[in-house]
């Protein structure tokens, strides 16, 4: 017999043989067996779970084990039905008790089934004892791969870290069963990115290997394997990416591209002007990168540097205005410092830099440039035309020293006062100057170079007036002084002071005293009280209105001018009639008074007679202005309105027939006054003539001119000359008959046909006399 067939009876005497609960712990340390089959000696089966192989075959029926009661004779009396999960379809069992897989097993899906088994006596069909149960498990074989879920994986780590320095972790996992042998077990291996990394085989940590610069390479890209079986032959394998970038530290200080800039700048350019850029590199990144560039030496007065933070450019500027004349050409030192220092590689060496910019003034044709900012100039008031002022010198910077000419602006009085030679500045006045009228004058000069007109400077020229004593003291008002008849002497009566129009160098200072023609025949005393002021007082006691009504009291007042002097001002002083206290109204009624001669009687009697003329002119002025009114309402009723026919010219009023026309008037008729266009001059004069032999009445002369627009802006009533009024007839007519159309032809000898050329003013008119003359004819 051979080992295979031994082997193979063997088990099957384990399989018919009941089991202890000792065999059952043996037997379940046996991995290697395909099913175990156990029962107690109780009446309830327990049995040892079954173990099925994944991935087999359903095309045969793969045999698992055999379930065995205790009460099989093995007459084939029993027979088993088993139910639970996949019970007839996919687990089936046969009469002996054989359990067999028909369908293939994936232990990823499902890893366990649970079944119950039970014999039943195949006469009665009744179960010969209880229902077991029992598991069949799947065991794992390995068919499944490494797989890395996170990939693709990104990593960032900083330039120049030490070896051994963690940079990520990368995580594989499997299908397969991790606690049934090693299928699930992985192991990390690293196919790209010697030298500079490694990879733990058990965790997937990713160490740096070495150093690294980013200045030199700042990407990688790492590629790391996992192998299940730990890495046995037959295992399975998965890859993975890592992209590792190095961040930047700042490990770089900067670097100027050139040791040497050339610059220009015109001298003409204001102060802020670009001069000019420096460029410092750093190979480092972001702020690492930032710097502050700086100007070393005496050179910082004239030029400045400031940073452009967006392209770290050191821009150069004009700090103050540089002359081309003065200095031709300037040698900076310009420093840039990295703005933020690691202190792990300062002892590599300072991060600055340091490089020399020079830099040319360029020449420009430049305004002419003056002595002095501004002139102060002194001249005394009252000095005569074409006294000097003072001069003013500017001159052409440029080296072809370019001549200029000087003129003066801003003010057109200005240059009345003043005149400057235009070729050497000198200012000299034109008039005499008053120092109370003004006492400084601003003018201002330019100056112009003769071969560009453009090229133009100004400056000031403040000029003052100094003062001379040209003004003699005066008092500054006038002064009504008064005196009672019965003051005493010494009494005080008035105080007097003084004012000048100079300017004192100091302070001015008045001297008061009597004049000399009146220090030995005066009433009255001068007395100054050295304060600029002074006394007027009595020099005896009495005085009467009746003898002198007034003093004229001359006062001399001195100042202290250079040179000094006086004036005389006259004080007038007035008596009054009054008691101690002097009443200042009373007194300038008695003053005028006695300079009209006349007493208070006399002018009391004069108001009363003025005060009744007008009375009496008042109530005429009313009388008059009654009548007027009560007579002109008389005469408008008398007054009418008549068509004359004359028959035979020259009889006076005897040969007029006079007709009412106020019947003809109809009341529809609305005259307004229309302006008429042409007045003849025959009707005015007529006019004229009815006012000079007229009664001398401003009634009836009024009342001739209302008739007479009348007749003028009325078309539809007759002409002027036909209309008479008899009101105010006198005793005859010195005029005779006032028509115009008075002749010594008849109406037969005349022709009418020129008033219908005279315009619809007269067409009523002419209308009346052709009829006329067709009915004569």
């Amino acid at each position: 017999m051979n080992c295979s067939a031994l082997l193979s009876l063997m088990l099957m005497l384990v399989q018919l043989w009941p089991c202890s609960p000792s065999m059952q712990n043996r037997s379940t340390q046996n991995t290697d067996q395909s099913f175990t089959a156990v029962r107690r000696v109780k009446r309830s089966w327990v049995w040892e779970p079954f173990f099925a192989t994944e991935e087999q075959t359903s095309v045969v029926p793969v045999y698992v084990g055999q379930l065995k009661s205790d009460l099989d004779n093995q007459d084939d009396n029993l027979e088993y039905h088993l139910t639970g999960e996949g019970a007839g379809k996919i687990f089936i069992i046969d009469e002996k008790g054989k359990i067999f897989v028909t369908e293939k097993l994936d232990r990823e899906k499902k890893s366990f089934y649970t079944l119950r088994a039970q014999a039943i006596n195949k006469s009665t069909k009744l179960p010969v004892e209880p229902e077991s149960e029992f598991i069949i498990k799947v065991r794992d074989v390995n068919d499944h791969e490494p797989q890395f879920l996170d990939g693709p994986y990104m990593a960032i780590v900083p330039e120049m870290s030490p070896e051994g320095t963690s940079v990520t972790r990368v995580t594989a996992t499997d299908g397969d069963d991790p606690s049934y042998g090693n299928n699930a077990r992985l192991l990390y291996s690293l196919i790209q990115g010697q030298p500079y990394f490694s990879v733990e085989p058990k965790t997937g940590v990713i160490r740096m290997a070495s150093q690294m610069d980013r200045e030199t390479k700042d990407q990688y890209l790492v590629i790391i394997q996992a192998k299940d079986m730990v890495g046995q032959a037959g295992a399975f394998s998965a890859t993975a990416t890592v992209t590792i970038n190095l961040s930047d530290i700042n490990d770089n200080p900067p670097k100027f591209q050139q040791r040497l800039y050339y610059m220009n700048v015109s001298e003409e350019a204001p102060v802020g002007t670009t001069v000019g850029k420096v460029f410092a590199e750093d190979s480092d990144i972001g702020e690492n990168a930032a710097m502050n560039y700086f100007i070393e030496g005496d050179s910082s007065d004239a030029f400045d540097i400031i940073t452009n933070n967006e392209t770290q450019e050191g821009i150069i500027l004009l700090k103050k205005r540089v002359d081309y004349e003065s200095k031709r050409r300037y040698s900076i030192e310009a420093k840039v410092v990295n703005r933020y220092i690691d202190d792990r590689f300062l002892e590599e060496g300072p991060f600055e830099d340091k490089t020399i910019v020079k830099i040319n003034v360029e020449d420009a044709d430049e305004p002419p440039v003056f002595t002095l900012d501004n002139y102060v100039m002194e001249i005394a008031e009252g000095a005569m035309s074409g006294s000097l002022v003072g001069v003013v010198t500017a001159r052409d910077p440029d080296d072809d020293d370019c001549p200029v000419r000087y003129s003066i602006v801003h003010g057109v009085h200005l240059k009345r006062l003043f005149s400057i030679n235009e070729h050497n500045g000198t200012i000299i006045t034109t008039k005499p100057l008053d120092r109370e009228i003004a006492s400084w004058h601003n003018i201002t000069v330019t100056a112009t170079e003769t071969r560009n007109p453009e090229k133009i400077s100004e400056v000031n020229v403040y000029i003052q007036v100094l003062d001379v004593n040209d003004h003699a003291p005066e008092f500054p008002r006038y002064y009504e002084t008064f005196v009672c008849e019965n003051a005493v002497s010494g009494q005080l009566i008035q105080s007097i002071s003084a004012v000048d129009q100079d300017d004192s160098a100091e302070s001015h200072r008045f001297y008061f005293s009597l004049a000399q023609e009146a220090t030995n025949n005066s009433h009255f005393i001068v007395k100054d009280n050295k304060d600029n002021t002074a006394g007027i007082f009595t020099a005896k006691s009495g005085f009467r209105r009746q003898e002198q009504f007034s003093f004229y009291l001359p006062i001399l007042i001195l100042d202290n001018g250079i040179p000094p002097l006086t004036s005389t001002n006259t004080l007038t002083i007035t008596v009054c009639d009054c008691d101690t206290k002097v009443n200042t109204f009373y007194c300038r009624y008695g003053a005028f008074m006695y300079s009209m001669g006349l007493s208070t009687e006399a002018l009391v009697a004069i108001l009363a007679c003025i005060l009744i003329l007008l009375v009496f002119f008042l109530a005429i002025v009313a009388i008059r202005q009654q009548r007027k009114k009560s007579s002109f309402s008389e005469k408008m009723e008398e007054f009418r309105e008549n068509i004359v026919r004359y028959d035979d010219e020259g009889g006076g009023e005897e040969d007029t027939e006079a007709f009412d026309i106020s019947a003809l008037r109809t009341h529809t008729v609305m005259r307004t006054h229309k302006p008429r266009k042409k007045v003849t001059t025959e009707i005015h004069s007529l006019y004229r003539q009815s006012l000079q032999v007229g009664p001398d009445s401003a009634v009836f002369r009024q009342f001739i001119s209302e008739k007479l627009e009348e007749a003028n802006t009325d078309p539809s009533a007759p002409p002027y000359d036909s209309l008479q009024t008899y009101a105010f007839e006198g005793t005859g007519s010195l005029a005779g008959s006032l028509s115009s159309l008075g002749s010594n032809m008849s109406d037969a000898d005349q022709s009418y046909d020129y008033l219908t050329d005279w315009g619809p003013q007269f067409k009523q008119l002419a209308s009346m006399y052709t009829s006329h003359r067709s009915v004569r004819d």
